[in-house]
């Protein structure tokens, strides 16, 4: 999340060194190699709207996920576990998208990604039994996830290292305005228009579709920073990324799967309420984001990570013992504005990475965030039967396991620097 800049070496290798020289960025003439674009048409802008794309379909997916299984389908935690264990197995399979590209260029299964979330949206309300929403949930899942790998390996490729949390940080800030479209359409039109679910995920679903269709005809297809390797990579010095990975896709099922399930089984949120719970977010998001990746910038990943994770332990445990749906949605509100500060793990990867990497480790990232969160929806799942205390409890373990992580990240993470002693202590500059 040691106050200070993190300059980026200068890299002896010509690709890497071009790479960083700033192309995508407004004001940063792009160098010979680099992708560029004409006027508006540039690599960030492309980013940016790609993730305004995929908001339009998938939050209004997820804000009426909840409402459409328990209203129309009578799921309880059982049901709603298996069906957010369904909707992960395409990202623990993430790491097929590397074969993917070995026919189709990033961009293009950029594309395409979001195009079959829009279709598995668009046919949500069509299938409104248990199996058709577990079927529909997989399709638009499968292009969620590719689209994620892709965004996420295209954004490193495409950002200087320098800048790359504050362009992030945009990104992230034109999905949360999307959001806040989907958001307010269904906030606004569900109670004024009595519209059926159906209804909803089907116009969501054609709104990504025609922003695909604009971006195909619009944008170029750009080059790569660096040419990406083919095929899958592990690598020993990357094994601290793997970790904070890993329990990221945990803590992140806390929240996606049993905080919002939460809001409307104990408390009673209704479809316009959850609305202005996600209304609230985006606005809250389109504002902070650019500010905490310029913060991150700034601080550098280990203190950014340090604060998320501190923050966490307290909003989990406040969970579990929760009486007021105010407090409830007003944790709920809290837990999302800490997503932004994931911004800090991409850097760190960024900063440690083989630039050639990057590709077919956002492939293997995914795959590794989601091992945890295939297990988890159905575990906690049944826990919540028991006791949804409990569930939140075994949240703040989790987020404290990540807070210890959190710690072990250098200061200045670069390639060789990779890991820091768990408590160690600043060194000293030597005197000039």
């Amino acid at each position: 999340m040691s106050n200070r800049s993190s300059p980026t070496a200068p890299s002896p290798v010509p690709a890497t060194a071009a790479r960083e020289a700033g192309a995508g960025l407004p004001g940063s003439p792009p160098p010979s190699g680099m992708p560029t674009g004409t006027g508006w048409r540039s690599p960030l802008m492309l980013l940016m709207i790609m993730a305004a794309a995929m908001q339009l379909s998938f939050a209004a997916w997820w804000n009426l996920m909840n409402n459409f299984a328990v209203h129309e389908l009578a799921f309880t935690g059982r049901e709603i576990g298996i069906q957010q264990s369904i909707r992960e197995i395409p990202g623990f399979l993430a790491f097929t998208a590397i074969y993917v590209l070995l026919v189709l260029r990033e961009q293009t299964l950029a594309y395409v990604s979001l195009a079959l979330l829009g279709i598995g949206v668009a046919a949500t309300g069509y299938f409104p039994t248990t199996w058709g929403f577990y079927l529909t949930t997989f399709v638009m899942s499968v292009g969620f996830h590719y689209y994620e790998t892709m965004n996420q390996s295209l954004s490193l490729q495409w950002l200087p290292k320098d800048k790359a949390a504050a362009g992030m940080g945009k990104i992230i800030a034109v999905g949360a305005f999307a959001q806040l479209v989907a958001y307010g359409i269904i906030f606004v039109a569900w109670t004024t228009f009595q519209l059926s679910f159906s209804t909803v995920f089907l116009f969501a679903g054609l709104l990504t579709l025609v922003v695909v269709g604009f971006l195909v005809v619009a944008f170029p297809q750009f080059r790569e920073g660096v040419p990406q390797r083919k095929s899958l990579v592990l690598r020993k010095r990357y094994w601290l990324y793997y970790a904070l990975t890993f329990m990221g896709g945990a803590r992140r099922q806390i929240f996606t799967v049993f905080a919002g399930f939460l809001m409307v089984e104990r408390f009673g949120y209704d479809v316009h309420e959850v609305a202005g719970l996600f209304l609230l977010n985006g606005a809250i998001n389109m504002f902070l984001a650019p500010k905490i990746g310029s913060w991150i910038g700034k601080v550098g990943e280990r203190t950014a990570l340090t604060m998320e994770y501190v923050g966490l332990i307290g909003v989990f445990i406040t969970y579990a013992f929760v009486t007021n749906a105010t407090l409830a949605g007003t944790l709920y509100v809290i837990d999302h504005a800490f997503f932004a500060i994931a911004i800090a793990m991409k850097t760190y990867f960024q900063k440690i990475a083989d630039p050639a990497d990057i590709a077919p480790t956002a492939g293997v990232a995914f795959t590794i965030n989601h091992i945890a969160a295939v297990v988890i929806p159905v575990i906690f799942g049944l826990i919540w039967l028991v006791s949804p205390a409990a569930v939140f409890l075994i949240g703040a373990a989790m987020a404290f396991v990540s807070l210890l992580l959190a710690r072990m990240v250098p200061r200045d993470p670069s390639d060789g620097h990779e890991v820091e002693p768990l408590f160690s202590r600043p060194v000293p500059a030597p005197a000039e």
